[in-house]
């Protein structure tokens, strides 16, 4: 029970660190403007790397809670800590390695059009880096509301929203709108953060 505890406020602290991160996220823009919000783009992807041991020791208090003999409960956390390493990726290069860079050499007799061909380098990497933590959160969700909808141990609603997450993700990738877009970065993390809070307080109270 202290064990189930403890990974559901891991949890919780987790996705609050995420939502603070999406808060204080900027949008991006120019070299000049990079650098006035330098230690805004710095704050907000610290807590972001921040939150990432949080989550990876929730979902894996998460995932034994929803462990079955075939063992697809782990798969689907598997699929969350390749999406966390993805997401670390990305918030180092984007809100570390980025501003410090530019902070660096943009002051200095470099051409100009170097400068931007390594940040746009950076910026190529971001994608398919943000790419591959939705999808691997999406799998991940999508496993774990399948177990809680044919479990009895969480509410059944729970399952439901997660489905039903997936479900608005795979319309909006079909769709004109932009996933990688600053506000549908944030409605993506805000649904599927909500949803990590839902299972971390459920965690918390679990009797079983």
């Amino acid at each position: 029970m202290e064990f189930k505890k403890t990974a559901g406020f891991c949890l919780i602290i987790g996705s609050v660190l995420l939502t603070l991160t999406m808060i204080l996220h900027p949008s991006g823009g120019n070299i000049e403007h990079i650098l006035r919000i330098k230690n805004i783009l710095i704050v907000s992807h610290s807590l972001a790397i921040v939150s990432l041991p949080f989550l990876t020791f929730g979902f894996y208090g998460f995932h034994l809670t929803l462990t079955t003999k075939n063992r697809i409960s782990l798969l689907a956390f598997i699929f969350t800590c390749f999406g966390l390493i993805a997401a670390m990726i990305a918030a180092t290069i984007n809100g570390l390695t980025l501003p410090l860079f530019l902070s660096e050499y943009s002051s200095n007799e470099i051409n100009n059009t170097l400068i931007n061909t390594v940040r746009d380098y950076g910026s190529s990497i971001n994608v398919p880096m943000d790419y591959i933590f939705i999808t691997s959160i999406a799998l991940s969700t999508g496993i774990w509301s399948i177990l809680i909808i044919n479990k009895s141990i969480y509410q059944k609603w729970i399952g439901y929203y997660g489905i039903l997450l997936n479900v608005l993700l795979v319309i909006f990738f079909f769709s004109s709108f932009s996933l990688l877009s600053l506000y549908g970065f944030r409605f993506l993390i805000f649904g599927y953060v909500s949803w990590g809070i839902i299972t971390g307080v459920s965690l918390t109270i679990i009797t079983e």
